[in-house]
């Protein structure tokens, strides 16, 4: 029996070619599959970098023979993170709308909705060091710019207010370098950490620094995270948009007293404990006080 395969390379099916029985689909000059010892053996090729790039307006010197290899690393790493780069994409039809909204209202470049791809992958993990949610801020920095953390509240699982606490950062670090870039890096290393390397170097361009490895990484990482996801289809990905995970529909309750028990609330307003928590992350304990005064917007299934 003769299988027959078909295999793209760039798109077009340019030719087929039968050894021991087996059909392959082949490009004479490259071959996107050989057959080795009776083994098929997928062909792989470094993808092609982008003549230019840029982040939130601020060119990359891609001249620079140290900053193309950094890109072209990173580009790979990326282009090729194919189970990683699928469900980030699926997410972002949910999470991006509200991102943008959020990013322009604080005057900050749509660009950084790439940082936020970069520190948690649109989703809200912890790190080992502790770093927590969409933007992972760390507990004093999140406090800082006002995020409430405590053993029943964690606004840094909020979306909105984690995102508008990283615009607040940001600002403040486009203020302190005066340079977009500059202060995506120090999102990475802190602005005392960048601060203190840019004197000693007597240069604040990230381009010219020579940084801790991640945060040397770092602006890499998120400009090809950036390139990818701006252009899926160019680089294989390809989401049916039927597939892609749209924005729940929800309505608000504004709570003024204390719940003392979470769950009974929750079926009490006609839904589960476990949907709370999946529209609401930010509430960490079975019950949530409410000191007076104060108040609390949760979200509940529409």
């Amino acid at each position: 029996m003769t299988h027959k395969f078909k295999i793209f390379s760039s798109g077009l099916l340019v030719g087929i070619v039968v050894v021991g029985g087996i059909a392959f689909t082949v490009n004479n000059e490259v071959p996107t599959a050989v057959v080795t010892d009776g083994r098929v053996q997928q062909q792989w090729y470094p993808p092609e970098l982008p003549k230019s790039m840029s982040f939130a307006g601020e060119q990359v010197p891609l001249d620079q023979r140290p900053v193309k290899e950094l890109m072209e690393k990173q580009f790979m790493i990326n282009a090729y993170a194919h189970s990683h780069i699928l469900y980030i994409l699926k997410l972002s039809s949910r999470i991006f709308p509200e991102l943008e909204k959020k990013l322009k209202d604080n005057g900050i470049p749509e660009d950084f909705k790439y940082l936020c791809v970069a520190e948690s992958s649109l989703e809200n993990p912890t790190s080992r060091a502790g770093a927590t949610g969409y933007w992972q801020f760390m507990t004093a920095t999140a406090k800082h710019y006002g995020l409430e953390v405590d053993s029943e509240v964690d606004e840094r699982y909020d979306l909105d207010k984690a995102t508008d606490a990283a615009c607040a950062y940001l600002k403040d670090a486009y203020n302190k370098f005066g340079n977009w870039t500059a202060a995506a890096a120090s999102y990475n290393c802190g602005m005392g950490g960048y601060a203190r390397r840019a004197d000693f170097q007597m240069t604040d361009n990230y381009y010219d620094l020579w940084l801790p490895e991640e945060t040397n990484n770092y602006i890499f990482r998120i400009l090809a995270l950036k390139e990818v996801i701006s252009h899926p289809g160019k680089y294989g990905f390809h989401i049916p948009q039927e597939e892609a995970y749209q924005p729940v529909a929800t309505k608000t309750l504004t709570v003024s007293s204390t719940i003392p028990n979470l769950a009974e609330f929750a079926q009490s307003n006609g839904t589960t404990y476990k949907m709370l928590h999946v529209l609401n992350p930010w509430l960490r304990s079975q019950s949530l006080t409410v000191s007076t005064g104060n108040s609390y917007v949760i979200k509940l299934p529409q």
